[in-house]
């Protein structure tokens, strides 16, 4: 296979997947409470970032980039899965699948304008009209459509999603600083995390009672939202002869999302999800399409992100 058309395939198949897990999370949490399906997941994730590592001869890497960097791993591995997934089940737990899914884009607006005061980078007029189109569809969504009367249906499922949000930006801002093997790296966040949250699922609730379902359901989410996955999209990357042409595959998640919620789940579509959802996926194309039309009609101001 070329490489430009295994680059594809690998991409393609990331993206199905992804698009899979809002649902998934839904089913999940029928067997599980947020905390336990983190548990769940995350030894789920670690045995199969195990099994990839060792089939690809990188186990020893392990103890060399977390002896480099331990402090680095231990913030990695507290921001995510350790609060970020619990964050992000919480919300779905609470709120339609439509609703956390679309706010849950939203990270890709505000980790440019984090970035600005923690990594010393420059804010460009596409990050701010991003932004401001990206929020109005957060209103929408919110809102049910009703911007007028400002009347949020669940003000702490909508606030758990922006603090999701804000967690994942953070994960990834810290994650700037590590130039290890991406796959150790996030193996390492896993198992630093793991014993965190066994922890605090003893002292505060009960282990999770299995069944093939529960089990099932929790191997799911453990693979394809932060296991397989993510092996699959960093692989796209590598191969891929043009980075955005793959990168650009991330736009059908949403949309095949969308169409797994209202099948599967069963969920009605608000239209107002609909609209929000769009300002959003229009936001984070005029983000990656606007600095490139600032520097074709200006070709001798050079801008960084």
């Amino acid at each position: 296979m070329k490489t430009s058309s295994l680059a594809f395939a690998y991409g393609l198949g990331a993206v199905l997947l992804w698009s899979t897990v809002a649902t998934a999370f839904k089913i999940a949490l029928t067997f599980f409470t947020p905390l336990q399906l983190v548990f769940v997941a995350t030894i789920v994730s670690s045995l199969c970032l195990l099994l990839i590592l060792g089939r690809q001869r990188k186990l020893p890497l392990l103890w060399q980039q977390f002896r480099a960097r331990p402090l680095l791993y231990l913030q990695t591995g507290l921001l995510s899965p350790f609060l970020y997934y619990q964050v992000l089940f919480k919300a779905y737990d609470i709120l339609p699948a439509q609703q956390a899914l679309s706010l849950n884009y939203t990270w890709g607006i505000l980790l440019p304008l984090l970035s600005v005061p923690m990594l010393s980078q420059k804010l460009r007029a596409s990050d701010i009209v991003a932004a401001v189109v990206a929020y109005t569809g957060v209103l929408f969504i919110a809102t049910e459509g009703n911007i007028t009367a400002m009347h949020f249906e669940n003000p702490l499922g909508i606030g758990l999603c922006f603090t999701g949000t804000l967690l994942w930006c953070l994960y990834w801002i810290v994650n700037t600083k590590d130039k290890g093997d991406p796959v150790v790296s996030l193996l390492l966040s896993f198992l630093v995390a793991l014993p965190c949250i066994t922890l605090m699922l003893v002292f505060t609730q009960s282990l999770p009672q299995l069944s093939v379902k529960a089990v099932l359901a929790g191997t799911y989410v453990g693979l394809f939202e932060m296991g397989i996955t993510f092996v699959l999209w960093l692989m796209a990357l590598k191969t891929a002869t043009r980075t955005a042409s793959i990168s650009n595959l991330v736009f059908l998640s949403p949309v095949l999302s969308m169409c797994f919620i209202a099948v599967i789940l069963g969920e009605t579509i608000l239209p107002s999800t609909l609209a929000g959802l769009g300002l959003i996926i229009l936001a984070l194309l005029l983000q990656q399409l606007l600095p490139h039309l600032g520097n074709h009609r200006r070709p001798r101001f050079r801008r960084t992100l």
